[in-house]
């Protein structure tokens, strides 16, 4: 077992869905006590029969990681019993296509808004103050490639996704020279469960597989990676 994380604190969010499922497991599988947050009771309870012994690292919160108020009150209890943070992955996020704008719903505009952006700004406005006094830490936040490859009937997900990876990209800048590293990731369609069932027909073999991204990620998290900062890495190979 490689122990790059042993001893050390990551958080997840949405760390019990289709991709932060493997990272959670990634996260295990080197040692490191992992909290995730969810939504889903049925998930959860399949994260710990998948997590094995490792179960006994597992923390886990269902709160709604785009409400700032509830982020900064799970922030403040992983300090309060674990005294740091050493990584941060946002894997929530949500899709809505197959509308033009003129036909899209505000309302479906503004929860691609909350999922892909609003998740990812509550998470750093709450984990970046405590990482720079600890003097280091790593945030990965899961854009999509749909951020530079702007789809017809996808402006609202496309919107979103491109917003997320302009806030990492800026607040790279802000950190810069800190020892807290931020960077995105950009992957396609996920060979999860959920996408399958939603695409019965598509060719699933040409989709990244979760575990791959997942090792990206924890690579991005790890002291391999500590020169890259503020990239936005595609994650989707040649799908």
């Amino acid at each position: 077992m490689n122990s790059r994380f042993e001893g050390k604190v990551a958080l997840v969010a949405g760390g019990t869905g289709g991709l932060g499922r493997a990272v959670t497991l990634a996260f295990f599988e080197e040692g490191a006590t992992v909290v995730v947050t969810y939504r889903r009771q049925e998930e959860l309870d399949a994260l710990k029969i998948a997590a094995g012994a490792a179960a006994g690292r597992l923390e886990a919160f269902a709160i709604d990681v785009t409400d700032e108020a509830a982020v900064r009150q799970l922030i403040e209890k992983i300090l309060a019993k674990h005294r740091r943070l050493d990584a941060v992955v946002n894997t929530v996020g949500g899709y809505a296509g197959g509308m033009k704008l003129w036909e899209l719903e505000t309302k479906v505009f503004d929860q691609m808004l909350a999922l892909n952006l609003r998740s990812g700004y509550a998470l750093s406005r709450a984990v970046v103050r405590p990482m720079l006094k600890q003097g280091h830490g790593s945030i990965v936040n899961v854009a999509s490639k749909a951020a530079l490859d702007h789809a017809a009937g996808a402006a609202a997900y496309a919107a979103s996704k491109a917003a997320a990876v302009a806030m990492i990209d800026s607040l790279a800048a802000d950190l810069q020279g800190t020892g807290v590293r931020v960077n995105s990731i950009l992957p396609s369609i996920i060979d999860t469960e959920a996408n399958r069932r939603a695409m019965p027909k598509a060719d699933f073999s040409k989709w990244p597989k979760p575990q791959d991204i997942a090792r990206v990620i924890l690579f991005l998290c790890s002291e391999e990676a500590k020169v890259i900062h503020g990239a936005a890495i595609p994650v989707f190979g040649d799908s």
